[in-house]
């Protein structure tokens, strides 16, 4: 007698390594923690404005130390996450390089804490109006690592419609790929608001989240 077997079903069975409780809470709070911590220091410090100043630039001044370890902070979780995320999929599809996509944005964290943005428009306070237009050595690291950190996130997420649309959860594959073009929108968007830029990486941010509590919550733990 012979048995017929659900490919989809067989896809759910895939053998996945238990992953520490520990770095499951790190990739799902990754990004409300540097999102809250920009948000509150964007609300409190002075000089500083949403339509004309990056996140980024609260790392400069007296209290700069609190973005920049915001910056490293979410790096490592982030990283930590997408070690969580490589053992929760085991062999299933996208389970090589969606990891390793997310890996790259948590670096491009680490180096954005290292090398600082650029002052400019208005920010920090008794800095010229002008918007920056130049940028230092710095600088330039700065914002290259975080086109290279989104691009990588995005890409991450198409992968991941890959692994959604496998097991048939449209939903969370669909979104996965609007998602980039959101941020990708919201970017392009910062030529006209800076605070076009800071939604579309609030956004990757914040469905880096969800996918993580979709991917992380069912998975085995350890108990370390």
């Amino acid at each position: 007698m012979s048995q017929t077997l659900n490919p989809r079903a067989a896809l759910d069975v895939s053998p996945v390594r238990p992953v520490p409780p520990l770095l499951s809470a790190a990739g799902i709070a990754a990004g409300p923690i540097f999102l809250a911590v920009g948000v509150a220091q964007g609300l409190t410090r002075d000089g500083f404005g949403f339509t004309r100043n990056a996140l980024s630039q609260l790392s400069l001044g007296t209290l700069g130390w609190i973005q920049v370890t915001a910056f490293l902070l979410t790096g490592l979780l982030v990283i930590g996450g997408a070690i969580a995320i490589r053992r929760t999929l085991g062999d299933a599809p996208g389970a090589t390089w969606a990891p390793r996509l997310l890996g790259v944005f948590g670096a491009s964290f680490l180096f954005a804490g290292a090398f600082r943005a650029d002052p400019g428009a208005g920010f920090p306070a008794g800095t010229p109006e002008d918007r920056v237009t130049t940028l230092s050595a710095h600088g330039t690291v700065h914002m290259l690592s975080g086109t290279v950190g989104y691009l990588a996130l995005c890409a991450a997420f198409l992968v991941l419609a890959r692994h959604f649309a496998a097991r048939g959860q449209r939903g969370w594959a669909v979104t996965c790929r609007l998602v980039p073009v959101g941020v990708l929108a919201g970017f392009a968007g910062s030529s006209v608001t800076v605070l076009a830029f800071t939604i579309g990486a609030g956004l990757g941010l914040l469905w880096l989240t969800a996918v993580s509590v979709r991917l992380l919550t069912a998975a085995p733990t350890t108990q370390r």
